[in-house]
């Protein structure tokens, strides 16, 4: 059993002002998996005040040195990569292979994409006779999800880390290994101290003396858009930059010439991934009512062939991460059968055979209207609502419709009508024809999907301030 029972502050791992502990439960077995201190407004304080004080010297660290630091961080993370999947598997019931082939992946991948963009990037820049001078904003509340936690984590730690800022970090506490391990990681590679801090708490308690604290200058939040509402209120007082990346219900247009079983098949595995608990999956699948009969054969026999088991037994997806969120996708099922969607696979309970643990069917519901309580409400789990449209106009507009806007999917084989629908969606981020993720194209929404971007080059200037220095250069003769 894991036991994380210090707070990183300051460059050394303390105990809590008040001793507070919290069981970490495994979502695969219901058992407690570890036990972490639950943090208070002054542990925030002293790890702010850290972070304050590193920031005069880190601040004017040179690219080179950041460079450094940024690679001495990389090597230590290979050197942890199975340790970093194991806890991820651990604290969220990913399965194995995911664990290793996307989630821990995707954490040296943004160290990686972050080295790189620091390499090149431009800190200055001469107009006429001023100068611009992109410095960091100062002293970054970080605080993360638990649905690809170490992912989430390091898109906002290392921009922050590139362009000079410091930070302190509340990871989610029902999935706080994988940042337990990421602090051992930067602490051998060498981060100075007071750079980087990290508090484990709650979102009413942490979270929120971390986006009210005066000495924050800016806090970059991803989680639903209800917390993100209470993030914006508390920081509010202080007017410091604000960063969400919050919920969202992705349309998912497959366009009358698309190839049916290919885009539907792509589409139901896309939700399925990550025991559907991802902010961007495509949830809403919108497809030719003339064509929806095909339709729900394919993504019946798509979903039926998803299978759910023990994260070590090779299955597709696991668990879901709590009893908590068990029981919301449940009642979001039910609610959509009572308002007449057809259950075309899976449907409520747990699968058969998998009675201990919080396993979801893989759900397929539809067809349904867009005032469905299922086409409007973002489930987080593996379930997928079918809608039906007579016209391409009609797809838009039914896509369109919705609070949220973080992300969109067009299928379709005429390039220049799938863009022509790309164009057409409000969203940050636009997949065409099912394609690879990207970690140098910015991510973040439109809507209540939050404002800002993070991954690549993006996400540099949301830690960054802009100084334009008038009368840098005299005025040519």
């Amino acid at each position: 059993m894991r036991d994380y029972l210090k707070f990183y502050i300051n460059g050394t791992w303390v105990d809590p002002v008040t001793p507070k502990t919290l069981d970490v439960i495994n979502p695969a077995t219901e058992g407690v998996a570890g036990r972490i201190s639950m943090g208070s407004a002054a542990d925030v304080d002293a790890a702010v005040k850290a972070a304050r004080a590193a920031f005069a010297s880190y601040s004017q660290t040179s690219v080179a040195e950041r460079v450094a630091l940024l690679e001495a961080i990389i090597n230590e993370y290979k050197k942890r990569y199975a340790d970093m999947a194991a806890a991820i598997t651990e604290e969220m019931g990913a399965p194995a292979m995911l664990s290793q082939k996307a989630q821990a992946a995707m954490g040296v991948g943004h160290l990686t994409t972050a080295l790189n963009v620091l390499k090149d990037y431009h800190f200055q820049e001469q107009r006429g006779t001023t100068l611009l001078v992109k410095e960091p904003i100062g002293v970054c509340g970080l605080i993360t999800p638990w649905n690809w936690p170490v992912n989430q984590i390091a898109c906002k730690v290392a921009p922050a880390l590139a362009v000079g800022c410091t930070m302190v970090l509340k990871p989610s506490e029902i999935a706080p290994f994988s940042a337990q391990v990421w602090t051992e990681i930067l602490h051998a590679a060498g981060v100075p101290a007071g750079v980087f801090n990290l508090v484990n708490g709650d979102g009413p308690t942490v979270g929120a003396a971390i986006s009210s604290h005066p000495e924050v200058d800016m806090v970059s939040f991803t989680g639903s858009t209800r917390a993100g509402i209470e993030v914006a209120r508390n920081a509010a007082p202080t007017v410091k930059r604000v960063h969400q990346e919050l919920g969202g219900k992705s349309p998912n247009i497959i366009l009358p010439d698309a190839d049916l079983q290919k885009a539907v098949t792509a589409g139901v595995r896309s939700v399925m991934s990550n025991s559907g608990q991802s902010c961007n999956a495509p949830t809403r699948m919108l497809v030719p009512n003339a064509r929806m009969a095909e339709v729900l054969a394919i993504a019946k026999a798509a979903c039926e062939g998803t299978t759910v088991g023990d994260p070590a037994s090779g299955a597709a997806i696991g668990p879901v991460i709590s009893a908590t969120q068990w029981n919301k996708i449940q009642g979001l099922i039910e609610r959509g059968i009572e308002e007449g969607a057809g259950v075309v696979a899976g449907g409520p309970g747990k699968p058969a055979g998998l009675e201990t643990g919080y396993y979801v069917k893989p759900t397929v519901l539809g067809p349904v209207t867009n005032t469905a309580t299922i086409a409007r409400e973002e489930i987080f789990g593996p379930v997928l609502t079918i809608l039906g449209y007579d016209t391409v106009d009609e797809a838009v507009a039914i896509a369109n419709d919705t609070p949220y806007g973080l992300a969109a999917y067009v299928s379709g084989t005429d390039p220049e009508a799938t863009r022509k629908v790309a164009s057409r969606l409000r969203a940050g981020q636009v997949n065409i024809n099912s394609a690879a993720p990207d970690l140098m194209a910015p991510f973040g929404g439109f809507k209540q999907s939050g404002n800002g971007r993070e991954w690549g080059e993006h996400a540099f200037g949301e830690f960054l301030e802009v100084k334009a220095v008038l009368g840098f250069a005299p005025k040519a003769a």
